[in-house]
């Protein structure tokens, strides 16, 4: 049974922050995920209505709505049960007083909202419609809610759905004000209409298109005091007050002269009791009057710490900056942050998406606006990565499905599972655990480890890029051409999984090479590289390759290897030849060849001349470094 129950609170205003946090996301395109940034735009939630007033008695009851302009559809008014109008009339009617307590053991969370049953009881009261002069009823609703908005909403049946269920239930009116473009009213809904469209049943403001109706009853309400155009926010204020011994106490007293005073600068940080019994239920700290009795700041007189504690996002939201100045004991940061912060690369699961993310920057313009940091954002860069999946399903104990890397480790090597787990999939995806798959990486490092041990078998050879003949060239153009991807993969794009298939494959090329002497020189410039660009996943295996190739010093220090230009040179390069826009061959020519040879080469294919026999050419395509086209009739 859940039920509502009202207890003090502390929360954190970020709502003084929604337009900047939403206009912040736009500056982090391209460094964070489209799918985290979407998360927060949608749950900052902003939209741009009217507030509208009408009348109840001599009082004001106000609501929000995107869709002014299906206002004078409205055929009712819901209120939430914590609302002053429902409590009210709950003081002398007993039949909405049970209502209002059955609706304190619902559930507030949106996903609950959604699959309830929505149920309703009318107050008795009269809402006056601000444009019409009808008088609406007002229900008291258990999907309305007091913390969203003014906890009230004026319900149009015909253009939203859950007002028309609701209407259907309880028999009340539902009145179409909106038809499509070039539509017509409907003899009878079947569901409401929800689309924008123009105007109908609308008095003077029939035949306007939504957009342009919006505008209009707008200045219309506005312009008699009934009415404001307004934006509101989906984002709520941060309740930040936990109920519990672990966690930063919050730093304020409470003085029954004063009233909340906050703990002075010189007493911070306030700390916690160590010596606390954890026996009974509750918070230790409402138990422990050494702890919550203290003098007020201001007038010295007898009064009460606060014995909530901060909620646990709410460190996680400047750690980042506190790993700058972690030695610093006379403040929460120092001058050191401006040097290390933004953080230039951030990773984290996407299930922290909205809350840690979110916090953080939030968190972080906080300690901007009091000199602390400089710059809006925490994180330039942004890396959600995947979860592990078993079967199908996410590891975890309660289902019994894990994997003991112990195990792997002592059989395969550390090198082995880490190796596994890059290469299985991108960071970003969640990752099908695959005993094979270890088996595959482990296949891998043996191969690479046997290709070293043969390579420094051999008589070393001095590399002279002269001497090579062409075959020499085509793998050294693979090794630097996988440099370069490797070095893009992990540096810049963190696909991890495609640089390691890279090497996998430029290790292939390389053992199929001959055993000639230049070929040796090249063989081993790229196993040196495979080595060096392997060391951030295997270190290892791969420190001890590095001094068997005759190296000292630690491989995680060797410089990165960098790619030579003239090395990816090529005499000639292959070519897709279409017939009428479909793939029928391949063919090889000089790269300084000219668009009539090419042309000829493309013609004289074999299987290109197969599907052009005995039909006209009416043009040739050349698509440069590319591909060839041949349109026959």
């Amino acid at each position: 049974m859940v039920e509502r129950r009202e207890i003090s609170q502390w929360f954190v205003k970020i709502t003084a922050y929604a337009e900047e946090l939403l206009k912040g996301l736009e500056t982090l395109a391209g460094g964070w995920p489209d799918a985290v940034r979407i998360m927060q735009q949608n749950w900052i939630g902003r939209s741009q209505g009217v507030e509208i007033q009408f009348k109840v008695g001599e009082e004001d009851l106000t609501v929000f709505t995107t869709r002014p302009d299906t206002l004078i559809g409205a055929t009712y008014v819901a209120v939430a049960a914590e609302h002053p109008f429902a409590q009210q009339v709950a003081a002398t009617n007993q039949q909405v007083a049970d209502f209002i307590e059955e609706c304190s053991k619902t559930g507030t969370a949106e996903a609950d909202l959604e699959t309830m049953e929505k149920l309703g009881m009318a107050t008795g009261l009269k809402a006056i419609h601000p444009i019409t002069g009808e008088a609406l009823p007002v229900w008291v609703a258990n999907f309305v809610l007091m913390s969203y908005g003014s906890g009230a909403v004026m319900s149009v049946p015909a253009h939203d759905q859950r007002d028309f269920e609701f209407a259907q239930k309880y028999g009340l009116p539902i009145k179409q004000v909106i038809i499509p473009v070039d539509g017509q009213p409907a003899e009878k809904l079947e569901a409401a209409f929800v689309e924008k469209g123009v105007l109908i049943n609308s008095g003077q403001f029939s035949g306007l298109t939504s957009l342009k109706a919006f505008v209009a009853i707008a200045e219309y309400l506005e312009e008699r005091g009934r009415g404001q155009r307004q934006v509101n926010y989906r984002l709520r204020d941060w309740g930040v007050s936990r109920q519990r011994y672990w966690g930063c106490p919050i730093p304020m007293i409470e003085c029954p002269d004063c009233g909340t005073v906050p703990v002075p600068e010189a007493e911070l940080p306030v700390r916690l009791p160590e010596e606390v019994k954890m026996t009974q239920t509750g918070s230790p700290l409402k138990r422990d009057a050494n702890f919550y009795q203290v003098k007020c700041p201001q007038c010295g007189k007898d009064a009460q710490r606060e014995t909530d504690t901060f909620d646990t996002f709410v460190e996680s939201s400047w750690y980042y900056a506190r790993y700058a100045s972690p030695d610093c004991n006379t403040a929460m940061l120092d001058e050191r942050v401006h040097y290390w912060l933004p953080v230039d690369q951030y990773i984290g699961g996407i299930e922290h998406a909205i809350l840690h993310l979110l916090y953080a920057r939030f968190f972080h313009r906080l300690m901007r606006d009091e000199g602390l940091v400089k710059g809006d954002e925490p994180f330039s860069r942004l890396l959600t990565q995947g979860m592990v999946l078993k079967d199908g399903a996410k590891m975890s104990k309660s289902k019994g499905n894990t994997v003991d890397p112990q195990e792997l480790i002592d059989e395969y090597g550390a090198d082995t599972v880490r190796l596994f787990i890059m290469f299985a999939s991108p960071p970003e995806q969640s990752l099908e655990w695959s005993d094979s798959g270890v088996e595959g990486a482990f296949r891998f490092l043996k191969r690479l480890w046997k290709q070293v041990v043969t390579q420094i078998e051999r008589p070393a050879q001095a590399f002279n890029s002269d001497k090579l003949n062409n075959e020499e060239r085509a793998l050294r153009r693979q090794v630097h051409e996988t440099i370069a991807k490797v070095s893009d993969d992990i540096g810049r794009r963190y696909t991890f999984n495609t640089a390691i298939a890279a090497m996998m494959e430029l290790l292939n090329g390389l053992s199929r090479a001959k055993d000639r002497p230049q070929t040796r020189a090249v063989i081993r410039e790229g196993l040196e590289a495979v080595v060096v660009m392997l060391s951030p996943i295997v270190p290892f295996m791969t420190q001890v390759l590095w001094q068997a190739l005759g190296h000292s010093g630690l491989v995680l220090d060797a410089a990165w290897p960098q790619v030579d230009k003239s090395a990816l040179e090529r005499d000639e390069l292959k070519m897709v030849v279409q017939v009428n826009g479909k793939l029928r061959g391949h063919i090889t020519v000089p790269v300084e060849a000219d668009k009539q040879t090419i042309e000829t080469m493309a013609l004289n294919e074999p299987n290109v001349q197969r599907f052009t026999a005995g039909k006209t050419v009416k043009k040739v395509i050349v698509v440069p470094k590319k591909l060839v086209n041949v349109v026959v009739a």
